[in-house]
């Protein structure tokens, strides 16, 4: 499972022998009956960019890391759930694969919930325990009573309830978590990685609203965002197995946005990235940064991924998403 400790553990490389090992024994066999074409790739700049790409199926992120190994030998850092953390053999495999951890609150608190009292929370439970996190308080009775009174190791930070409230300890172990993804961003440019990021944060076919963590890591490592679309890889990969069906996919390249796109919808940067105040004060220029690099990514997806009516999410919807 996600926890502090996996944090400190994850070490990034350049060259990562595990993608390149991947690539070169597996997946140059897997896609013998698959067509990757990858265009606009020439107006990628020398220096590290954020790719901010459609998140269609569990692998769409493979066959682009397999283009770029073969077409540049550039490498990537892909953000990716907690739940991926949750199997042992999983979480080892994308911990060697140069994947960062993304932690969600609602992550900690399903995560949370599980270990204490042994399910997920109810839909009513998360909304109470969610409103715990933004307010400090207690969750109180609509939450399970040993959220709110039982002792715990909490994902690496102790929870003492005499000392603190629920959402005062789940609020501080987010903004813990937060700091060290962070951190591991910040490493991944500074050895000329590229950060590979889904703005949507959970799998559609169909393209949906993006959320503001890329606009608030773009604008504090001072990034260029390129967008990607990816049309066709929900058809390689139409269920949970890796292994690739024949197919086509094409990735469109599209033109990157500078940082100085965003200077006047975000003219203050964003010195803490994922903290409730810097949220909280920036929110609408992070939404309008993102809301931007998505429709250019509906410009580059044939029309089967372009946004809907509502822009809304076809993906898995409720608690089970986060574990």
């Amino acid at each position: 499972m996600l926890t502090l400790k996996l944090y400190d553990d994850i070490r990034l490389s350049l060259r990562p022998l595990s993608q390149r090992l991947i690539a070169e024994l597996f997946l140059r066999l897997d896609y013998r009956r698959v067509k990757i074409s990858i265009e606009g790739l020439e107006r990628l700049p020398a220096a590290p960019v954020i790719f901010a790409m459609n998140h269609t199926d569990n692998f769409n992120y493979w066959p682009f890391q397999y283009a770029m190994h073969r077409a540049l030998r550039r490498y990537t850092a892909t953000w990716v759930k907690g739940k991926n953390y949750e199997h042992p053999l999983v979480s080892r495999f994308m911990q060697v694969t140069n994947n960062i951890p993304l932690a969600s609150r609602g992550y900690l608190i399903t995560r949370d919930c599980l270990n204490t009292v042994g399910r997920r929370p109810s839909e009513q439970e998360y909304r109470a325990l969610r409103r715990a996190i933004e307010t400090g308080e207690a969750a109180g009775e609509e939450a399970p009573h040993e959220l709110d009174n039982r002792a715990r190791d909490m994902l690496g930070r102790r929870f003492e309830p005499a000392a603190e409230r629920y959402g005062q300890a789940m609020g501080a172990l987010f903004s813990e978590m937060m700091r060290r993804f962070v951190a591991l961003n910040r490493r991944a440019f500074d050895i000329g990685l590229d950060l590979l990021v889904f703005p949507q944060g959970t799998r559609s076919v169909r393209l949906s609203r993006g959320h503001i963590g890329l606009a608030q890591m773009a604008l504090h490592l001072g990034a260029t965002i390129v967008p990607v679309g990816c049309s066709g890889s929900d058809r390689v990969y139409p269920g949970r197995s890796f292994r690739a069906s024949p197919g086509r996919i094409i990735y469109r390249v599209g033109e990157p946005f500078d940082p100085s796109c965003w200077d006047e919808l975000a003219p203050g940067g964003c010195d803490a990235p994922f903290q409730p105040e810097t949220e909280a004060r920036g929110r609408d220029g992070y939404q309008a940064i993102v809301d931007r690099v998505m429709e250019r990514i509906n410009t580059l997806v044939d029309e089967p991924y372009r946004f809907s009516d509502d822009r809304e999410s076809d993906g898995t919807q409720g608690t089970a998403r986060f574990v």
